[in-house]
């Protein structure tokens, strides 16, 4: 069954959206997006979002539109709606076993670049089996584990011998090395995240050294997200950054302590939510977990910092009030600021751009569910 377009159309006041619904502030998004390309340019790096965030054809055609190499995702069915929305360069930036699954990222190399992330040889191994009948060579890319605690070659001696094998294949090229530290992009300090990425970058160093005793190329080291991509691109060791959550922000990111270095995001990405039935102490709202994700803690509600949001249900959230203060009244609207923007645009299936009041444009979020 087609995911039910909304019926609201581009000229319609946001009075007319039904909620529960994913609104975007067009003028904070574009603002976002520009940051973020001229701090590339500024900086000589490359600029690969990450379309995890928003698994959107038409988001990912803005950011290539705006400078952007290409996007990453995380897995293979999430890159088909991007090839198909137009991509020229998609990088699965995780790893894939299932050779079903790589024989069809396979079948897109003719149709965009094409690469992935390997940190096995297993997976290099079903990666040149499922290769084999590709029309163009895939990109491999090393991961190495920098401090993450997650996926990625323990060291430099594995990361040098599974470079090795990636020439077995003329099907498999070797592109470079991915190096994300995940853990570092929610540490709440700015002295914190400098240590994660100080350490990642130590790796990232050793095996840049070691590859150039041997003569050998090093290719693009990619990674950063963010909270940190500063960091990386002040490192001088990275040729590009992978940061997603930039392009909406959220209630998680808005608790880190900003850096001073660091270019500024605005929200743009709220939750519409009706209140549809009052008590005493407090009000509810029909935005639950099936809406939002909670993961990353509670939501903030926008203009708000007076009320919380708390107790959520399926259907169900409860707000309340912080200082005692007046809360919504019944069939009020509210505007939450989601805690983890990614899972939340994942539960549904448009976006509404709007600005100045009214529907801009409705876009869909073409890879939601994508998780093959």
């Amino acid at each position: 069954m087609a995911a039910r377009r909304p019926t609201v159309r581009p000229g319609d006041p946001i009075s007319a959206v039904d909620g529960p619904a994913l609104l975007v502030d067009l003028a904070a998004f574009q603002r976002n997006i520009a940051t973020m390309a001229a701090f590339a340019r500024g900086h000589g790096l490359r600029l690969r979002a990450h379309g995890k965030t928003h698994k959107c054809g038409a988001i990912a055609q803005i950011q290539q539109a705006a400078g952007a190499v290409g996007l990453c995702c995380q897995k293979v069915s999430e890159a088909e709606v991007f090839v198909d929305a137009g991509i020229a360069d998609v990088l699965v930036s995780n790893e894939v076993i299932e050779l079903g699954k790589l024989q069809r990222l396979a079948r897109l190399a003719g149709r965009a670049r094409i690469g992935i992330c390997v940190d096995s040889l297993l997976g290099l191994e079903r990666l040149a089996e499922a290769a084999a009948e590709a029309t163009a060579p895939i990109d491999v890319y090393i991961e190495i584990e920098v401090g993450a605690g997650r996926c990625g070659v323990p060291d430099t001696a594995a990361a040098l011998a599974l470079m090795e094998r990636v020439g077995g294949s003329t099907k498999l090229r070797y592109a470079g090395i991915q190096a994300y530290q995940g853990q570092a992009q929610h540490l709440r300090q700015p002295a914190q995240r400098q240590a994660a990425i100080d350490a990642a970058v130590r790796r990232v160093t050793a095996l840049r050294e070691a590859l150039a005793k041997r003569g050998a190329p090093i290719g693009i080291v990619t990674g950063a997200g963010t909270g940190t991509f500063y960091l990386e691109a002040a490192s001088g060791v990275y040729d590009e950054i992978q940061p997603g959550s930039y392009i909406f922000m959220d209630r998680d990111y808005r608790d880190n302590a900003p850096a001073a270095e660091a270019p500024r995001f605005e929200h743009s990405l709220t939750l519409l939510t009706t209140v549809i039935s009052a008590a005493g102490d407090h009000v509810v709202v029909d935005a639950g977990h099936k809406a939002h994700a909670i993961d990353s803690g509670m939501p903030a509600i926008s203009g708000r910092p007076d009320l919380l949001y708390r107790n959520p249900s399926d259907e169900h959230g409860i707000i309340s009030s912080g200082d005692g203060g007046a809360l919504p009244v019944l069939g009020e609207r509210l505007q939450l600021i989601p805690g983890h923007c990614d899972p939340t645009v994942n539960l549904h299936d448009w976006l509404i751009a709007h600005r100045d009041g009214l529907v801009a444009d409705i876009w869909e979020v073409e890879a939601r569910g994508a998780l093959t």
